[in-house]
C-alpha cells in the first residue's frame, strides 16, 4: 500500500497529513502527486468530487515554493465557495510551513481588501477568474513569477462563461511554467485548453463517472405536483437528516427553501444571488449543523465539503448526467455512508438506466412512505428521543412540585397519551387520510391527444430559429432568461426562422403571456398556439441549470464571476422560474 512517504513530500507536509489523519493517498493522489512534482511536467486529470482532488495538487505546489516573496503558484476555480475551501485544504496543509501566504480572491468581497491582502505578499493565490481579471487590470497581481497554475473543476468554469478569462490569465502567465488541469469531464472545450496551453501533459483517469461504493443510491417515481410533497415525506420518515436538496434554477431553489421554511422544516438556501455575506453566514448554520437541510444549486454547492451530510436529493436528475456524480459525492465522505435520492418522473426513468450504466452502481427504486408510515417513524423516533432524555433533575427540581400538583389526578398511561398528543398530533393530523402519491403507470403516449405521462402538451409556434442564432441548448437558456425555468417541455424544434415548441398545457397561459413581451436580439417574438402536440418520439423534458452569474428578473446582479447573459446576447445562466405547487399547511418540526 503507497503512503504519502513514498510519494516523495517533504517532512513539515508529512507532519501536518499526520495531524489531520491522513495515512494513504487516494488514487488520484496516489498518480498526481509524484507527476507534479516533477520540474515541469503537465498534467490532465479526470476525476470527481471527492476523490481528494485539492490534495493531489496542492501538496504538490506547497512543496515547490522557493519563499521567494512572489506569487509562485495560481490555482483557478469556478465558485467563491470552492476558492475558500481550497483556501482552507491548503493552510491545513501548510500547518507546518508557516512562511507560505495563501490568499483567496473572488468576487462579492471587498476588492480593497483583498488588493491589501496581495500587497502583503502570497506566495499562493486561489482565485475565480472574474476576480483575477480585475485584480490584474488594477496590477494587484502579477503573473510573471508563476511557476504552477492549476485549474480546478475546468469543466465547471468552461460552462460559467469563463472562456475567455481562462484564456487571457494563460496567454499573459509564463511560458515554462507548470500547468494541471482538473476535471470531472473532458468536452472539447477543456481538451482545446489542453492542446493550447500545455506541453506534452501526462494524462491519468480515475474513472470519472464511477460512483462512490459508500452511497446507496434510490428513486423515487411521482408526478410532477408531487414532487414537493414526496420531499417533505422523506424528509420526515428521516427525521435526523443532514443533508443537500439540489435545485435546478437559482429562483427554484429559493422557493422551494421559502416553502420548506414556512412547512416547519430547519432548512435555507444557497444560490448565486445571494451576497457574499448571506452565502457565507448560510454555509455557517449548515457547517455547524443548524441547518439540517439545505436547498442549493449545482453551482453554488461546489465547495461544500461536508464530511457529514447522510442524504443528498435531487428535486430533479440534472440534464447533464455527469454532474450527478458531482451532487451524490456530498455524501459518504471521509469513509461514511450515504444516501443519494433522486425525484422522478415515469419520463425519466431512462435516465436512472444511463446514470447505471456510468456509474456502474445499482440504483434502487422506493416507494414514497404512505402517511402513516411517515408518522409510525416519527412516533418512533419522539419515544426513542423521549427514552434517551437525561432528566437534570438540578435544573427542573424547582419546578417539578407545580407539575405533579397539577398532574395529581392524571393516571399514568393519561399522562403518555397526553404527551404523545402534545407532540404529535398536528403531525397526525396533516398525515390523516394522505394519498399515495407514487406514480405507478407505466409510461405512454396517446397519439391523438398528445397525452404523455398522463399530461397534455401543447404546441408553440415562435417566430425565432436557427437564423437568430439559437439551437436547443440556447433556447433553453434564453427560455429561462424569460422567466420559465421551471416549466417543463417536451419537444423543441428549431428551424431556419422558426421553432415549435412543446410545453403542459397547464403552462399555456402563462408561456403565451410571457413569450409574447419578450424580445431576441431586439426583435419582437411571436408566439402561436399550434394544439395539441402529436408524438414523433425522441425528446426528453428539458429544464435549465443554475449559471454562475448574470442579470436576471429575479436577481440583482451577482451569482458568481461569470458575466451570466443577456437577453439580447448569450444565455449562460438561469433565472428560473415561479414554480407553484398545491400544499396543505405543514406543521412546524424543528
Amino acid at each position: 500500500m503507497t503512503t504519502f512517504k513514498e510519494l516523495g513530500l517533504d517532512p513539515e507536509i508529512l507532519l501536518a497529513l499526520e495531524k489531520l489523519g491522513f495515512v494513504t493517498p487516494t488514487p488520484v493522489q496516489a498518480q498526481a502527486i509524484p507527476a507534479l512534482l516533477e520540474e515541469n511536467s503537465d498534467l490532465v486529470a479526470l476525476a470527481q468530487t471527492g476523490t481528494g482532488k485539492t490534495a493531489a495538487f496542492g501538496l504538490p505546489l506547497l512543496q515547490k515554493i522557493e519563499h521567494s516573496g512572489f506569487t509562485e503558484g495560481l490555482i483557478l476555480a469556478p465558485t467563491r465557495e470552492l476558492c475558500m475551501q481550497i483556501s482552507r485544504d491548503l493552510e491545513a496543509f501548510a500547518a507546518f510551513k508557516p512562511d507560505v501566504k495563501i490568499v483567496p480572491v473572488y468576487g462579492g468581497a471587498s476588492i480593497r481588501d483583498q488588493v491589501a491582502l496581495m500587497k502583503r505578499g502570497a506566495q499562493i493565490v486561489v482565485a475565480t477568474p472574474g476576480r483575477l481579471i480585475d485584480l490584474l487590470e488594477r496590477k494587484a497581481v502579477h503573473l510573471d513569477k508563476i511557476r504552477v497554475i492549476v485549474l480546478d473543476e475546468a469543466d465547471e468554469m468552461l460552462n460559467m462563461g469563463f472562456q475567455e478569462d481562462i484564456d487571457h490569465i494563460l496567454s499573459h502567465a509564463p511560458k515554462d511554467r507548470q500547468t494541471c488541469l482538473f476535471s470531472a469531464t473532458m468536452p472539447p472545450e477543456v481538451r482545446s485548453i489542453s492542446k493550447r496551453y500545455m506541453h506534452h501533459p501526462r494524462e491519468i483517469s480515475l474513472a470519472a463517472n464511477t460512483s462512490n461504493a459508500n452511497i446507496e443510491h434510490h428513486y423515487y417515481v411521482v408526478r410532477e405536483k408531487h414532487r414537493y410533497e414526496a420531499v417533505k415525506r422523506l424528509l420526515d420518515v428521516v427525521p435526523d437528516v443532514y443533508g443537500i436538496l439540489f435545485a435546478q434554477t437559482r429562483s427554484l431553489c429559493q422557493e422551494l427553501a421559502e416553502k420548506l421554511i414556512h412547512d416547519g422544516y430547519n432548512a435555507d438556501s444557497l444560490h448565486g444571488d445571494l451576497s457574499q455575506a448571506q452565502r457565507d453566514k448560510v454555509m455557517g448554520r449548515f457547517r455547524n449543523k443548524n441547518l439540517n437541510v439545505l436547498v442549493a444549486t449545482d453551482v453554488a454547492a461546489r465547495g461544500i465539503d461536508v464530511s457529514d451530510i447522510t442524504h443528498v436529493i435531487n428535486y430533479s436528475i440534472p440534464n447533464e448526467l455527469e454532474v450527478y456524480t458531482h451532487r451524490s459525492g456530498r455524501t459518504a465522505r471521509a469513509g461514511k455512508k450515504g444516501i443519494s435520492i433522486s425525484i422522478v418522473g415515469q419520463r425519466d426513468v431512462q435516465k436512472i438506466n444511463r446514470l447505471e450504466k456510468m456509474t456502474k452502481a445499482r440504483f434502487t427504486q422506493m416507494q414514497v412512505p404512505a402517511g402513516d408510515d411517515v408518522v409510525r417513524a416519527k412516533f418512533n423516533h419522539f419515544v426513542d428521543e423521549l427514552a434517551a432524555e437525561q432528566a437534570d433533575q438540578s435544573s427542573i427540581h424547582a419546578y417539578l412540585n407545580i407539575f405533579y400538583e397539577k398532574m395529581k389526578t392524571v393516571t399514568r398511561e393519561e399522562l403518555i397519551e397526553k404527551l404523545a398528543s402534545l407532540e404529535l398530533r398536528k403531525f397526525i393530523e396533516y398525515y390523516q387520510g394522505a394519498s399515495d402519491i407514487n406514480d405507478t403507470a407505466t409510461t405512454r403516449r396517446d397519439r391523438s391527444s398528445g397525452d404523455v405521462d398522463g399530461g397534455n402538451y401543447q404546441r408553440f409556434f415562435l417566430s425565432v430559429g436557427e437564423l437568430d442564432g439559437l439551437d436547443k441548448k440556447s433556447m433553453l437558456r434564453w427560455l429561462n432568461d424569460c422567466g420559465l425555468g421551471d416549466v417543463e417541455f417536451g419537444k423543441i424544434r428549431i428551424q431556419r426562422t422558426h421553432t415549435f415548441l412543446e410545453a403542459g398545457h397547464e403552462h399555456t397561459a402563462r408561456v403565451m403571456e410571457v413569450l409574447n413581451r419578450e424580445k431576441l436580439n431586439d426583435r419582437k417574438v411571436r408566439v402561436e398556439l399550434q394544439g395539441a402536440s402529436s408524438d414523433d418520439g425522441g425528446f426528453s423534458r428539458r429544464r435549465g441549470s443554475d449559471g454562475g452569474g448574470g442579470r436576471g428578473r429575479f436577481s440583482g446582479g451577482g451569482g458568481g464571476n461569470s458575466g451570466g447573459g443577456d437577453r439580447n446576447r448569450s444565455y449562460g445562466s438561469n433565472r428560473g422560474g415561479n414554480d407553484r405547487y398545491a400544499d396543505k399547511k405543514k406543521p412546524k418540526r424543528w
